[in-house]
């Protein structure tokens, strides 16, 4: 069983909500959202990323910076840039991406069935990441982004989302990345018959958002005895026929010095090798490799890993397991600074890019992991390798924000 609590969101106005809206704070780093941010005093990146409003080289995680985060969503308040609605309820929110189209469910989840693992990860969390999260949503009193959910799609849903969307959104705009975004506002009954809906769905899932997930629970231990709607946190929940994934990429530095010709020759001991005509794989245990300044496809042998094991079979451990340990030492791909991590989403180029002018040895493209696959390891009670999964598109932040 799934609970959706409908919720009261603070969310811009219909005018305002395009100078709102904002990349997710972990997409971006403090010198590309000051950017984004400059001349717009709206811009929710001074909630998310408040350290742009500090001098320059502030420590983003300085005591300073979550006060001024506080502060920035107090003044956001103040200023009717964000609103409170008047009841609780649900919110449809629609994304397309070129020619892909995801429409999911605003909602609080259960902090209740997260800890009690019926809401399923698939990621280990950082104890820093967890920290400052836990830390900068508490200091607010806000789940201020969304923790990106998902679930097996169930067509009693999917009829009672798409009535929902036969009327107006309330918001209808495109940023600056081309991302169509709509929003719709679910009247009180039929959120509430909506939410009825979901307690016949199983499971949810966290397909982006480990940190956030995990550091609402920690707010709500903090928090438990106070009032306030903590027991609960912002979520959007997608049905899993509609998530779309891109390869999370690999770059490598050989710290061993050995040249191009070396490499191959130690890729071509467990890969086969062969030249490629472009740098994405045609289909799963495949891999694109760019080295000596050109691409090559690197296909797994058969029988080479546990093909009976959600994880061992995943492309991205097939990698780490015959590639990036025995050849580059890479023992532990969270800690070491021999590997570094490209979304998908900025292409083969940027691996190019990183190869030819930064020093890395090696790249390494990968084909996406499927929503199935995500599903099945949550299911199976354990972990993926990181970096597994890129999901596109980003949700929005600013849009809709759970006070507690």
């Amino acid at each position: 069983m799934a609970t959706l609590h409908p919720f009261r969101a603070l969310r811009p106005s219909r005018e305002r909500a395009v100078r709102v809206a904002a990349p997710p704070y972990d997409v971006v780093n403090t010198r590309e959202a000051r950017d984004l941010a400059r001349g717009n005093p709206d811009s929710y990146l001074h909630v998310s990323r408040p350290e742009i409003d500090l001098p320059d080289g502030t420590d983003e995680h300085a005591d300073a910076v979550y006060a001024q985060g506080a502060r920035n969503l107090a003044d956001f308040r103040g200023r009717a840039v964000l609103a409170p609605d008047v009841e609780p309820r649900l919110y449809v929110y629609a994304q397309k991406m070129g020619n892909h189209r995801q429409v999911g469910l605003v909602a609080c989840a259960s902090v209740a069935e997260y800890d009690a693992d019926l809401i399923k990860k698939h990621e280990k969390t950082r104890a820093d990441k967890e920290d400052d999260r836990t830390r900068h949503i508490d200091e607010m009193g806000a789940h201020d982004e969304p923790v990106f959910l998902t679930y097996r799609a169930s067509r009693e849903v999917d009829a009672a989302v798409a009535e929902v969307m036969h009327g107006a959104p309330e918001y209808d705009m495109t940023t600056q990345d081309g991302v169509e975004h709509r929003l719709w506002v679910v009247g009180v009954d039929a959120s509430r018959r909506i939410a009825d809906l979901f307690r016949a769905v199983p499971a949810l899932y966290v397909a982006d958002g480990h940190h956030r997930s995990a550091a609402a629970s920690r707010v709500h231990a903090l928090r438990k005895g106070t009032p306030g709607e903590h027991d609960r946190f912002l979520a959007v929940v997608f049905p899993h026929d509609q998530m779309q994934i891109l390869a999370y990429n690999r770059v490598v530095r050989d710290v061993k010095g050995r040249s191009p010709a070396e490499l191959r020759a130690a890729l071509e001991k467990v890969l086969d090798l062969s030249p490629a005509d472009r740098p994405a794989p045609e289909g799963p245990l495949s891999f694109g490799v760019f080295l000596d300044g050109r691409w090559w496809r690197a296909r797994v042998r058969p029988g080479s890993f546990d093909a009976n094991d959600p994880v061992a079979s995943l492309d991205c451990s097939i990698l780490q397991d015959q590639v990036l340990k025995p050849i580059f030492g890479i023992d532990d791909p969270r800690r070491s600074k021999d590997v570094d991590f490209v979304g998908g989403i900025r292409g083969a180029a940027e691996l190019e890019r990183r190869v030819k002018e930064e020093g890395w040895s090696i790249a390494f493209h990968l084909f996406p992991t499927r929503v199935d696959q995500v599903m099945d390891v949550s299911d199976a009670g354990q972990i993926m390798p990181p970096k597994s999964t890129w999901f596109e598109p980003k949700l929005r932040s600013g849009l809709f924000v759970h006070a507690f």
